[in-house]
């Protein structure tokens, strides 16, 4: 006798959709794979257009709504921006566009952790150069905290040395050197304890940038935080999937399969076959 899945199972089996502008991203793939692995994941990388943080706020909300469009065309239970940019700048539109799809970003969790992994309040923001204009990382470690004391620091550099596989050595401490220095020296930092890592590429460098900024100083990547936001969040709505189950990641890129692959394999941890990556137009 058949049995048929009631609609709350049947959007279970749906796949989480994520997005980031490219391949880095897919540092918070990885974290929600080992924190839901039965969880089938659905990952676009708007590799035409990158980056994104470079880009006006408006390209920016305009490229986040068009690439989670095919995501949700698709179908998914949930959709999560892993680009801090986008992050940043365009969750109002996506909530609005998509309800009452759940929509989760990096900018919130990122600041949940650094107010919890802060003791003084005293936090940096390293990320692309809308994100820091954008502000939304203060607004957001303020919201959490009013006494916080953010600043922030743009690191394009850094998008750039990990997408060519530079993520130690003299050239690349030389970069975080520059860009760490003036937050460390400053007199009006003194006490500044948590380094919050607001790109997804940035994580690939946390070995340089602990080096450069010291032991006392603690780094947030908000990969982890999404990941439990996201267990929370599909637990509360009964869209978890089955427990023992093995979930499949499937990827799609705008531009260029075949270094989406390649460079991916790095952010991810594990490769990734050229024939596991669909190429799509938005």
């Amino acid at each position: 006798m058949s049995r048929t899945l009631s609609p709350a199972r049947e959007r279970a089996q749906l796949p989480i959709g994520i997005f980031d502008s490219g391949v880095g991203g897919l540092t918070v793939l990885r974290a929600i794979a080992t924190r839901l692995p039965a969880e089938q994941l659905l990952y676009l990388g708007d590799t035409a257009r990158l980056p994104y943080g470079t880009k006006s706020a408006a390209s920016v909300a305009r490229y986040a709504l068009q690439a989670a469009a095919h995501l949700v065309e698709r179908g998914i239970k949930m959709l999560v921006v892993a680009c801090n940019t986008a992050s940043a700048v365009a969750m109002p539109a996506l909530a609005a566009e998509f309800a009452p799809l759940p929509v989760i970003g990096v900018v919130e969790a990122g600041a949940e952790a650094a107010v919890r992994a802060s003791r003084s309040g005293h936090i940096a923001v390293l990320a692309t150069e809308s994100t820091v204009r954008g502000g939304a990382y203060e607004r957001a470690i303020r919201a959490r905290r009013a006494d916080a004391r953010v600043f922030s620091q743009a690191c394009s550099l850094f998008v750039a040395l990990v997408e060519e596989g530079w993520t130690q050595g003299p050239l690349v401490e030389a970069v975080a050197r520059e860009y760490l220095q003036p937050l460390l020296a400053e007199k009006t930092c003194d006490g500044l304890d948590c380094l919050v890592l607001g790109c997804t590429h940035f994580p690939l460098l946390s070995g340089t940038i602990r080096q450069v900024a010291g032991a006392e100083v603690t780094l947030v990547d908000s990969g982890e935080t999404v990941a439990q936001a996201i267990a929370d969040t599909l637990a509360q709505q009964l869209l978890l999937r089955a427990p023992g189950l093995r979930g499949a990641h499937r990827f799609l890129a705008t531009d260029d399969a075949a270094r989406f692959a390649r460079v991916g394999s790095r952010f991810l941890g594990a490769e990734i076959a050229l024939t596991d990556v669909e190429q799509v137009d938005l």
